[in-house]
């Protein structure tokens, strides 16, 4: 059994990772700035805090031997007028590694960092010109760079992930079917951006950390995925579990369920790719998961369908 710190535990990529290592007979306390929400979460122990605040110091990371890092910030937490640049290479280029180095400073021997597959998949220049994908990928790099003897750290760059987790936010996933189920932007045909992506479940995503954490490679970057969804197929499958004969089209205009500054590939640009084999069968991550996760999060929400 291991003892296992979850940074970020209260979003959905962490949330699903500590309870999947905990139904794995692993030790799991979550930390993060707030405490979770979710009932399923109500057991574990919390540690209340920053990353980027020095009261989680030597004698508190040393109470674990692992550290998944599910957190980092990204523009909801970037004050309003801040610089984008500046305020990422504080909080992500430099405060994630900083963080990571007094992890291994204080004898935790094994880290998994959950990165972005932007800086892999998009073209450099188009990396360049985002502060928040330049701090993502610095943080990748430096993070990585400090694996040695003794500290085995490797990074999981995570693509468009859909799952559930009860009392947990799904983010985008759910604006998407909130929009399906027109509650968004309830007038005129349902459409969607004409790119497309690749799609993990949360699930999937949990099991392939649970696989970093006993077989990852020291200073490996993983590049994780599954399906290879146009935008429109990923709208209609949305439409489908939820009964719908309507099916979404493609439109080059901004979407209220999908906006542009989430799409750092752009809104007509498809990201399409096929993991290393070596990938899913070192880390054990699930295979075609994408679909049954979209039709779980629907199913959640099934008792407010009623009339729809």
């Amino acid at each position: 059994m291991r003892h296992i710190l979850v940074v970020g535990g209260a979003g959905l990529i962490g949330a699903a990772t500590a309870l999947h290592l905990a139904d794995l007979g692993h030790h799991v306390t979550i930390a993060g700035r707030r405490s979770p929400r979710s009932p399923l979460l109500a057991g574990f122990d919390f540690l209340p805090g920053s990353y980027l605040s020095p009261e989680w110091d030597g004698n508190c990371l040393g109470l674990f031997d692992t550290l998944v890092f599910a957190a980092g910030n990204d523009l909801r937490q970037m004050p309003a007028g801040a610089d984008e640049r500046a305020y990422f290479r504080a909080a992500n280029s430099e405060g994630i590694p900083a963080f990571f180095n007094r992890a291994r400073a204080a004898g935790i021997g094994t880290a998994v960092y959950v990165g972005s597959y932007y800086p892999l998949v998009l073209p450099p220049d188009r990396v360049e010109a985002s502060g928040y994908l330049v701090s993502r990928r610095d943080a990748d790099e430096r993070v990585r760079a400090l694996a040695a003897p003794g500290f085995r750290v490797c990074t999981l760059q995570s693509p468009f992930t859909v799952g559930h987790v009860a009392g947990v936010a799904a983010g985008q996933p759910e604006r998407i079917l909130s929009y399906c189920m027109r509650r968004l932007e309830p007038e005129g045909p349902r459409f969607a951006p004409p790119g497309g992506a690749n799609f993990m479940s949360t699930r999937s995503f949990a099991a392939a950390v649970a696989g970093a954490i006993e077989r990852g490679e020291a200073g490996r970057s993983y590049l994780m995925g599954d399906c290879n969804w146009s935008y429109v197929e990923y709208f209609n499958r949305f439409l489908k579990a939820l009964g719908s004969a309507e099916r979404a089209i493609a439109a080059d205009v901004p979407n209220p369920a999908m906006p542009d500054i989430s799409l750092y590939g752009g809104r007509c640009e498809t990201i399409a790719y096929t993991p290393d084999p070596d990938t899913f069968d070192r880390l054990g991550a699930l295979r075609g998961d994408a679909g049954r996760a979209i039709e779980e999060l629907v199913l959640h929400h099934a008792g407010s369908l009623a009339g729809c």
